[in-house]
């Protein structure tokens, strides 16, 4: 399988998990277009991954109608196509509910599930009109599992599973396929940032909640990685048939078994 001529759109992909798939995406072949809020990083970003004729930055903040469809048009003026949508930009907050501060819990929302829907359909119009195209979301093993802290984390990850779902239903008639990927905790600066803030909140040490909160429940102790996420992402992508449509797939070490 492989990406020739295939136009992808990936939000939040100037670190991390969504550099890693675009990354993924230009090995096989493919044209990326790397959107994030901070721009100037989405351009060294595209820049250190390929030269302009496979790679373009935009800025987008996921959560803004305007920024998202000025973003798809510049895609599709650039490249002529758009195939794959990778929703992917998300961010972390961590407090209990009772604490938990609305204005924090709305941005989280509004970034992971207003973003989700934004791009998406945005993205659908041109898929239809060519009648192909697959939407990829980034899910978490919080879309199926709770943590303490995570409430606005944890309602958006399976508030995606339902607009996944959706989306499979309805894109079916026009073969777009949707399907969403549920890491574990990839070390990224996101879970990064989330060690000092848990072992704060859980008066435990940062080495715990390495350990068991982490990576307690997972079969080997290891983080999943950015690379196994970004191979899950491609073939996705690349998948020749609506067989696979409307799935998730788990990727944490077992983590979260279905």
């Amino acid at each position: 399988m492989d990406l020739s001529g295939k136009v992808a759109l990936i939000t939040g992909a100037a670190s991390g998990i969504g550099y890693a798939i675009a990354k993924r995406f230009l090995e096989a072949q493919g044209r990326v277009v790397i959107a994030d809020l901070n721009v100037e990083a989405a351009r060294a970003a595209a820049g250190a991954l390929a030269n302009s004729k496979s790679a373009m930055a935009v800025g987008m903040d996921v959560a803004n109608e305007e920024q998202v469809n000025a973003g798809v048009r510049d895609a599709i003026g650039s490249f002529g196509r758009l195939d794959v949508l990778v929703s992917n930009a998300g961010i972390q907050i961590v407090h209990p509910v009772e604490e938990f501060p609305f204005a924090e819990w709305k941005r989280m929302l509004a970034i992971h599930l207003d973003g989700a829907f934004l791009t998406t359909k945005a993205c659908l119009k041109p898929m239809y009109q060519q009648n192909s195209g697959a939407v990829i979301y980034m899910g978490s093993v919080h879309s199926y599992e709770a943590s303490p802290l995570k409430a606005a984390y944890v309602t958006a990850k399976h508030g995606l599973l339902g607009l996944m779902r959706t989306v499979a239903k309805e894109g079916a008639k026009h073969n777009v396929r949707a399907n969403i990927i549920c890491p574990g905790f990839v070390r990224t600066p996101l879970v990064d940032k989330q060690i000092p803030e848990q072992a704060k909140e859980l008066g435990i040490s940062e080495e715990r909640v390495i350990k068991e909160v982490m990576l307690g429940e997972t079969v080997d102790k290891e983080f999943t990685t950015v690379e196994d996420v970004a191979e899950v992402a491609f073939m996705l992508a690349a998948f020749h048939s609506k067989a696979l449509t409307g799935q998730s797939i788990v990727v944490s070490h077992g983590w979260h078994m279905n």
